[in-house]
């Protein structure tokens, strides 16, 4: 299980993220219509005063049940691990175990 605060501080990323997503948006549209180096600079400024964990970048992955940030699946949206022990255990319908 991954540590709470780690897990408290994804989740306030992702809350920053949408708070943020059409502000950020704005100026990067922007940015793309701008011919001269110094409009391209001024459109930078306003990025920059935005805070960094507004950065769609900046979010990670975690696994669903564990919080493991690591080796996840998009499709379930758990670790390769967790997901391994719900398919031996008939949790996920549809999935099979691989056998060769």
């Amino acid at each position: 299980m991954a540590k709470k605060n780690l897990i408290e501080r994804e989740k306030k990323r992702q809350k920053l993220e949408q708070q943020y997503y059409l502000i950020r948006r704005s100026p990067k549209k922007e940015m793309r219509k701008a011919q001269s180096l110094s409009e391209k600079w001024e459109i930078q400024g306003k990025l920059e005063v935005l805070p960094r964990n507004s950065a769609p970048t900046r979010l990670h992955r975690r696994c669903f049940a564990t919080g493991r940030p690591r080796g996840n699946y998009r499709d379930f949206g758990l670790s390769g691990h967790v997901l391994r022990e719900m398919v031996h255990g008939c949790l996920l319908p549809g999935a099979t175990r691989s056998s060769w």
